[in-house]
Order: C-alpha cells, then sequence, then structure tokens
C-alpha cells in the first residue's frame, strides 16, 4: 500500500493536526485535501442523544465546527439531511462506525436515495469518505469529507479515512482534558498497532512479527482496551494523535 500513500497524505495535513482550535483544524484539514479532489467538508463535536436516535435527534445535538462547500450550493446550510425521516447514515453512528463512505449506506444506484445524491451533486459531491471518533460520557467527533467525481482505491480510502481519524481525535483533543495517566503499551502491542496503520492483516502482522494470528488480536486488543477505543482504526489514530507511533 499504502504506507506511502498514508505518509503523504498525513504529511500534507500536518497543518491541521497541529491547528489550535477545532475551527481551525478543519479548514486546514479541508485546504489539504482539496489537493486530492475534496469539495465539501462538515465536522461536528457533540454528545450522542439520549433519546432514541433518530434523525431529527441527531441533527438537533448540533455541535458543528465547520461546514464548508461551494458558495452557490442552495443546500448549504439548508440541506439539513435531504431525507431528514430516513438519513442513512445513522446505521454507521448506530454500528461505531469510524471509518464509512456515504455509499455504504446510500448506495447510488437505489433509487430510494436519488434525492439525496441529486442534493449531494450540486455540491459537487460524487462520494464522501467519513471518520468518526467516538468518546466518553457519549462525546462524538466527526467528519464528513465530499469529492468531486473520481473513484478511490482500496488504499487511497483507506488512508484518507485513517487521516480523516486523526483529524476527529484532535478535535476531541482539544476541547475534552487529556487523560490524567499515561498510557502504558507494551512493545508488542505499539509494533502490532503501528503495522494495522499500514494496513496489514492479522495474518501478515503475525508473519512479520513471528508470533500467532490469535498472538496479534490479542495484542490488538489489550492496545484498543487500554486506549479506551471502539475499534482498532480508533486505536491506531488515538496513537498517532498522541504522537506514540
Amino acid at each position: 500500500m499504502g504506507r506511502a500513500m498514508l505518509s503523504r497524505i498525513m504529511a500534507h495535513a500536518e497543518a491541521a493536526f497541529a491547528a489550535p482550535t477545532a475551527e481551525a483544524a478543519s479548514v486546514a484539514f479541508f485546504a489539504a485535501m482539496e489537493d486530492f479532489g475534496a469539495s465539501y467538508l462538515q465536522t461536528r463535536l457533540y454528545r450522542r442523544p439520549t433519546a432514541t436516535l433518530t434523525s431529527a435527534s441527531h441533527w438537533a445535538a448540533g455541535g458543528f465546527i465547520a461546514r464548508l462547500a461551494p458558495k452557490n450550493w442552495p443546500g448549504s446550510p439548508a440541506f439539513d439531511y435531504v431525507c431528514l425521516e430516513c438519513n442513512p447514515l445513522l446505521t454507521a453512528i448506530r454500528e461505531s462506525r469510524t471509518r464509512y463512505a456515504f455509499s455504504d449506506f446510500a448506495p447510488r444506484d437505489d433509487s430510494e436515495f436519488g434525492t439525496y445524491w441529486d442534493a449531494l451533486s450540486e455540491a459537487g459531491i460524487h462520494e464522501a469518505l467519513c471518520a468518526t471518533s467516538y468518546g466518553a460520557d457519549g462525546v462524538i467527533a466527526s467528519l464528513h469529507l465530499g469529492f468531486h467525481e473520481r473513484d478511490f482505491s482500496h488504499d487511497e480510502t483507506f488512508a484518507i479515512q485513517m487521516a480523516g481519524l486523526v483529524l476527529t481525535e484532535r478535535l476531541m483533543e482539544l476541547t475534552t482534558p487529556p487523560p490524567t495517566s499515561a498510557i502504558h503499551l507494551t512493545e508488542r502491542e505499539r509494533d502490532s498497532l503501528a503495522l494495522v496503520a499500514e494496513g496489514k492483516t492479522d495474518w501478515e502482522i503475525s508473519v512479520i512479527l513471528g508470533i500467532a494470528q490469535a498472538t496479534v488480536r490479542f495484542h490488538v486488543d489489550n492496545a484498543r482496551r487500554k486506549l479506551g477505543a471502539v475499534n482498532r482504526a480508533q486505536a491506531v489514530a488515538r496513537l498517532v494523535n498522541q504522537r506514540l507511533i
């Protein structure tokens, strides 16, 4: 892959990760991603509704940091989810997804979402790659990054979403006090997560480190729990954001 593409994108967006405010980080990240065809950005930092998660309650939670789109797009900010009663992206929140695309939940060839994609196309959005971080007490930081007409390879998608996840971790860090105690990972836990960051499978990691796949999963899961992450992708982003790998 993968590693060269991820390193390139991370380096390109370094100013975003070092920005002093959530808004500045969002704007800097969008500026960096415009070189990769980005046409739209929305970032949010909010608490998950305690009531039933619906399109209306999700939207009412607010917490919008930045919404950047073409000035002539009539849907910004009036878009507010064309399918207000059937927002397809709620499934990603319910499943605690950290990396996904709009088309994962709103297939372009499904007539049910025709209006949804028509509205997005007015902003030049052919696809959006998303990242979401989950923190304590229901805090959620999310990024929706829309792109002009283009298809991404698996490696490109992985790299952009992982960079986005580092951004959402940064957004939470800017508004949430850091942990009072240091996080201590073993060498194997750190090595395993570093290889996950390169897009390696458990089998590939087991071969590289000379350990069993089950042992790889054990180390990765231990590291994830120590970092308070919902899955390995968020664990990697949290580790990168803390400059531990």
